[in-house]
C-alpha cells in the first residue's frame, strides 16, 4: 500500500525504518514536525529539549551508548549547537546519528537566512539535502 508522505514525515518514518532509538530536538519551524511525527511510533524516545545544544548532546550520548539517534532543529538552532557538532566530528560515534537541520530559504518564519552546509564542510561532517519526500525516506 502506498501513502502520500510530507517530507518531514517521511524523515520521522525513515527513522523508524533504520532503528533509531532516540529522538532529541528543539521546536522551530520548519523541522519541528519531525519530532511530532516521530513521537508517533512508539519504539522511538522523542522528547524536547531546553535548547539545540541540549537537543544535540541527548542525541550525542545515546549514539555513544550504541543506540541510533535524530537530533533536529533549525538553522539558527545550529549555531547554538555547534560546539558539540564540532567536537563529535572529531571524536565519532558507536550508532548512527542523523542532525536534522532546516534551513529557510526566504525567512518564512526565521529572523535570518543561513546556509547551513557551511558548517558541515567546516565541521569536516556528510550534508544530505534532499529534494522530495523519497529521498527524506
Amino acid at each position: 500500500m502506498k501513502k502520500l508522505l510530507q517530507g518531514n514525515e517521511a524523515v520521522a518514518r525513515g527513522l523508524f525504518e533504520a532503528g533509531v532509538k532516540v529522538v532529541s530536538s528543539y521546536p522551530g519551524t520548519p523541522s519541528t514536525e519531525i519530532t511530532e511525527f516521530a513521537s508517533k511510533y512508539d519504539e522511538i524516545y522523542s522528547e524536547w529539549a531546553p535548547n539545540e545544544k541540549v537537543a544535540d548532546e541527548v542525541a550525542i550520548g545515546s549514539s555513544f551508548a550504541g543506540g541510533r539517534s535524530f537530533c533536529g532543529m533549525k538553522h539558527v538552532g545550529l549555531n547554538v549547537a555547534a560546539d558539540p557538532v564540532f567536537t563529535l566530528s572529531y571524536i565519532g560515534v558507536n550508532a548512527g546519528l542523523v542532525i536534522g537541520v532546516a534551513d529557510d530559504p526566504g525567512m518564512h518564519s526565521s529572523q535570518n537566512e543561513q546556509d547551513s552546509r557551511h558548517h558541515a564542510i567546516a565541521a569536516k561532517i556528510p550534508a544530505i539535502e534532499p529534494s522530495d519526500s523519497a529521498e527524506c525516506l
